[in-house]
């Protein structure tokens, strides 16, 4: 019984939001009932991942071979699209739901309205749910051309999201976030054909054990084209300068969702790669150079930055190189502490964007150098912003202190001279972290708004012209700044709490990352689930 529940369920995270996309695009005139499907939908996702977690960690790795396409000769593997979870998988599913249906509640709460002349948000909805099922296939994508699909629909969402208003900024952003996606996805396409051309396959349970037989110099080729495939869309550098001038254009909502889920996605097929079909670590030394670099090369870009959106793509970047330092270390404590530090930094960083989008609501921007007093203005929203910035910092015993701790600990015992380096390239990069979102504390809550060198243009002017402002200002024009809405707080004190819960919960939660973390390193089961039966 429990199989077959598992079965049914694995589709459902795919499926319901692209069946509640198709219903709202045709309830456009509704906004009311889509608002109503697209919550329904989210909700319900979120339970199906939860019991997915719940199955995976019990009975093992789920394979559901869609329309029943078995082998078509004994002791082939499955032909067509094959899903699979196993508990990276479902975690992964799990916490971007969560982010996804709040992310959601906070946009909804902003007051997208239909029928606004800069805003066209009827297709706001459908357009998130598309994006959202492109999010949940990549992680069920038990195929490598499956994985380019989740990709694919991935940018087509997020480039109408991004340029959601087409203003200037916004199209000249989204043109350069679609040109490097597409560069990216033009070598993932070739790295796909090399892997076909190598093993006759992309079912990546097949590839992985048909490229045992391949020669190693082939395996480095095609793991190279497909990292720098996957770095580009995991913004690891130096394949990450696309993304600060990309996500700070867009409203508050779809940068959160950008900052949190869409990088992510990259690390995933990283880690796939990495454990499942390229086993043995080849690349490592040039992933730990990459880490180092993309640590330090980030959080320098942090400190030069007055933005607040983008200096938190900045720090974006740099917390990247966590994630890969774990995996590169090819150890089981490595790939726990970037597995619990991916699942951490998901959260943590779509609420400080979301708390930005209130910042801008309280204060009419989001620029340091016309912000003051926040702190004094609203008490409730320099809570928002302190814990979550304080867990990006790794201030103990929040889950950032853990993840970076896990790792530290994991590039201690590998002992190499390279992994030292990275310690104490972590150990930098995190005080860095708390320089500077001390930095905007100081600047945006502590100080008074008269000591801000351009605190009139703030708030207190709101005839203020958008033309009259420098590029890299952001101000919002409208009557309602100094107002924050209860849909807009309520997601992110709940993003808040579930930070707070992968602290509170950490031994049981890091307990699941090291079941994780072996469960992917030893990738039998993995590949039992899926093509075991057949052979």
């Amino acid at each position: 019984m429990t199989p077959h529940l598992g079965a049914v369920l694995t589709p459902l995270p795919f499926l319901i939001p692209m069946i509640a996309a198709a219903l709202t695009l045709f309830a456009g005139r509704r906004p009311r009932l889509q608002r109503f499907l697209t919550l329904g939908a989210l909700v319900s996702v979120v339970i199906v991942c939860a019991v997915l977690v719940y199955l995976t960690d019990r009975f093992g790795t789920i394979a559901v071979q869609v329309g029943g396409w078995g082998p078509t000769e004994p002791g082939m593997g499955p032909l067509g699209i094959t899903l699979v979870v196993d508990r990276l998988s479902a975690l992964m599913l799990v916490v971007s739901s969560i982010v996804l249906l709040a992310v959601v509640f906070y946009a909804i709460g902003q007051g997208i309205r239909d029928g606004d002349e800069r805003q066209p948000v009827s297709i706001f909805l459908p357009t998130y749910l598309v994006l959202s099922a492109g999010v949940c296939n990549a992680f069920l994508a038990g195929d490598l051309f499956n994985l380019f699909v989740g990709f694919e629909v991935l940018l087509t969402a997020s480039f109408v999201l991004l340029t959601l208003g087409a203003s200037k900024e916004r199209v000249r952003a989204g043109i350069s976030y679609v040109m490097v996606s597409m560069v990216s996805s033009l070598i993932f396409l070739f790295g796909l054909a090399l892997v076909y051309a190598a093993t006759g396959t992309l079912n990546m349970a097949e590839v992985a054990l048909r490229l045992d037989d391949v020669t190693e110099g082939t395996r480095t080729a095609i793991f190279a084209v497909l990292l720098v495939a996957f770095g580009i869309k995991a913004a690891v550098f130096p394949l990450s300068t696309w993304l600060p001038d990309s996500y700070p254009t867009a409203p508050a909502p779809v940068t959160a969702v950008f900052a949190g889920l869409l990088t992510k996605v990259g690390v995933y097929a990283i880690i796939r790669a990495h454990t499942l079909l390229f086993p043995g670590g080849q690349m490592d030394r040039i992933l730990l150079v990459a880490a180092l670099l993309t640590m330090l090369v980030g959080i320098l870009g942090a400190i030069a930055q007055n933005d607040i959106k983008r200096l938190l793509s900045f720090t974006l970047v740099s917390h990247i190189g966590y994630m890969v330092f774990g995996i590169a270390l090819s150890s089981a404590l490595g790939m726990s502490g970037a597995i619990y530090y991916v699942a951490h930094h998901i959260i943590v960083q779509t609420t400080l964007f979301l708390v930005v989008g209130l910042i801008e609501r309280q204060a009419g921007a989001s620029t340091l150098r016309r912000l003051g007093g926040l702190a004094a203005a609203s008490p409730l929203l320099a809570f928002v912003f302190v814990v979550p910035a304080l867990n990006l910092g790794g201030i103990p015993p929040f889950s950032g202190f853990i993840g970076k701790v896990a790792l530290l600990e994991a590039g201690g015992e590998s002992g190499s001279v390279l992994a030292w380096i990275l310690v104490a390239g972590s150990v930098v990069t995190s005080l860095l972290t708390l320089y500077v979102v001390a930095r905007v504390w100081t600047k945006a809550f502590w100080r008074a708004r008269a000591d801000a060198p351009e605190g009139e243009l703030s708030a207190a002017a709101p005839s203020v012209l958008l033309a009259d402002l420098d590029d890299d200002v952001t101000f919002a024009d409208r009557d309602d700044v100094g107002r924050m809405p209860i849909g807009m707080v309520v997601p992110t004190m709940a993003l808040i709490a579930v930070g707070l819960a992968l602290t509170v919960f950490a031994g049981p939660i890091f307990a699941y990352s090291e079941r994780t973390a072996a469960e992917v390193i030893n990738r039998d089961e993995y590949i039992a689930a899926v093509v075991g039966e057949y052979r």
